[in-house]
């Protein structure tokens, strides 16, 4: 995909086998049968797919894979896989069962040169650095890194940590805003724009997508490359083409969509 196209990213939040959404984190409800989901949602013209395991890491178990197996065999978009994510088995794992792409949160918190071995081993592309950020204004960039789902905050600052993880070997970075998290009330833009500005790597803006609009203001405000959404899409608010649409009037250049 050529570098000044903007992608569309949609995130599956597998609990159980199934797909769940909610509220910063919490509050999780049903919305449907993964592999059911991801091939609809490519059939709407996603650019690619995350599957997060959203539990693995509070409950100490291995991640999906054989969702994971049973979702790639019959779609071609790119497929990331994060959650429960622990070492570079764990990565080779993900990869072999059909990811493109793992993301790695928690882990590398306790261990950053995880980062740096699944780069030598698979390449900086195949590696996601997953940061979970809340507002906290006594870190220097504002933003406080939490793990374990958004539950354990750290001492780290998001902007800092995004830096070291891309100097580490991270090819893109996965960013959420725990405070928009399904609130639907936009993306942190200033969050967004802060890593942004501070890192090379691709950014994905992620927690907050509530119409079309606030995809528009991560990508022109923000300074994301990518953005990824969950619940608009899931209750039917919107679809992603209606979504394209809206950015390519908008003057952002989409794959699928004519500029």
């Amino acid at each position: 995909m050529s570098a000044n196209l903007r992608r569309v990213v949609v995130c599956l939040d597998v609990d159980g086998g199934r797909v769940k959404k909610g509220v910063r984190f919490e509050s999780l409800r049903d919305v449907g049968d993964p592999v059911e989901l991801a091939a609809f949602y490519e059939a709407e013209g996603a650019d690619e797919l995350v599957f997060l395991d959203i539990t693995a890491s509070v409950e100490q178990r291995p991640t999906f894979l054989d969702t994971l197996r049973r979702t790639a065999e019959v779609l071609f978009l790119p497929l990331t896989l994060g959650g429960g994510i622990r070492s570079l088995a764990d990565v080779e794992a993900g990869l072999r069962a059909g990811a493109d792409k793992i993301s790695i949160n928690s882990a590398a918190l306790r261990d950053p040169t995880l980062l740096e071995r699944a780069a030598r081993r698979f390449g900086s592309q195949c590696v996601v650095l997953s940061i979970d950020a809340k507002a906290d204004a006594a870190l220097p960039s504002g933003y406080r890194v939490v793990s374990h789902g958004g539950r354990t905050p750290t001492e780290r600052d998001v902007v800092a940590w995004a830096k070291q993880g891309e100097d580490c070997g991270a090819g893109e970075i996965l960013l959420t805003s725990i405070d928009k998290d399904g609130a639907r009330s936009g993306y942190d833009l200033a969050l967004t724009r802060a890593v942004a500005d501070a890192v090379r790597a691709p950014v994905v803006a992620s927690g907050g997508a509530g119409q079309a609009s606030h995809l528009v203001d991560a990508v022109t405000q923000g300074g994301a490359d990518a953005v990824l959404l969950a619940g608009i899409l899931h209750d039917r608010v919107t679809t992603v083409r209606a979504i394209k649409q809206h950015m390519s009037e908008a003057q952002i250049s989409v794959r699928g969509v004519p500029s």
